[in-house]
């Protein structure tokens, strides 16, 4: 190891100096708004406050599963919260997620708006709403929540962990790479033996656990994430490719990932969703090229 033990904690940490790093601006030790903005409100029940980054484009790829066969009631407006100027600390977007983070919707489709935020509980929640993507026998509901559950928990290790040590914090530290590229290399393996075995990952069918995994982790093998598909080989990974190319392929999926991308070709990028035929006619030729 080449890491220095050069730093000792102090007795009582204070926060004295920015964090360095891609997000220092951002991080804070508190919660709560920094500024007072209303959040725009669109003409559809369903308000969906985010970014394309792959915890938004969990909720996106659903919503237009969901308008895929046929649910009008999943019409929904797409509003970009852009979390590297702050507006995730804005008051409106507190309201709606006390934690800061997206995606956030507002379903307003009954008597009084009902909030809901952290990425798994939308899919969970869009998907009991509609019966759609979340199996109704005992035994292929649960394991659609272990693996929803198995990304909630095992994803921090690759984004803010692997992630952050290897593509933004402001030195190269070997001990946070080797452990947290280690992490991820596992979990990788850990869905590669399993879609060695099934389809998706909760049996024969699509579910929202799929949904979940694949922004991460497919987008992780299909070479989209931190430049680190080399370091972590990720070809070893026939199965998790496998299913990611068949995940890339469905045109819900293509859509759900533009939906509020600010960065990147213009052609891959949709900053507004209001009807499913209005989409339909805007994004047809950008998915030709996609």
């Amino acid at each position: 190891m080449t890491d220095s033990p050069d730093y000792t904690p102090p007795p009582v940490w204070t926060w004295n100096k920015p964090s360095g790093g891609a997000f220092a601006s951002i991080n804070r030790p508190i919660a709560g708004p920094t500024h007072e903005k209303e959040l725009p409100v669109g003409r559809h029940p369903l308000q969906l406050y985010s970014l394309a980054t792959p915890n938004g484009q969990k909720v996106t790829i659903l919503l237009e599963e969901l308008l895929a066969l046929g649910h009008a009631g999943a019409e929904y407006d797409a509003w970009p919260i852009r979390i590297g100027d702050g507006e995730q600390f804005g008051s409106g977007f507190v309201a709606i997620n006390p934690n800061s983070k997206i995606p956030a919707l507002l379903d307003r489709s009954g008597p009084a708006p009902v909030r809901v935020f952290e990425s798994g509980s939308i899919l969970l929640y869009l998907a009991e709403k509609f019966g759609a993507f979340l199996p109704q026998d005992h035994a292929g509901h649960t394991e659609t929540l272990n693996w929803l559950f198995w990304q909630m928990g095992s994803a921090p290790y690759l984004g803010g962990g692997f992630g952050h040590f290897y593509a933004y914090a402001p030195a190269k530290f070997e001990y946070a790479i080797d452990r947290f590229a280690m992490e991820t290399k596992r979990q990788l393996d850990v869905l590669d033996r399993r879609l060695a075995e099934t389809a998706y990952l909760a049996g024969p069918d699509y579910t929202i656990a799929d949904m979940a995994v694949f922004p991460w982790y497919g987008g992780l093998v299909l070479g989209w994430l931190y430049g680190a598909a080399t370091f972590l080989s990720v070809q070893d990974y026939k199965n998790v490719r496998r299913w990611a190319e068949a995940l890339q392929a469905r045109p819900a999926v293509r859509r759900g990932r533009m939906v509020n991308r600010l960065t990147g070709d213009p052609a891959e990028q949709l900053h507004e969703r209001h009807d499913a035929a209005d989409f339909e006619t805007r994004t047809a030729d950008k998915l030709s090229r996609t």
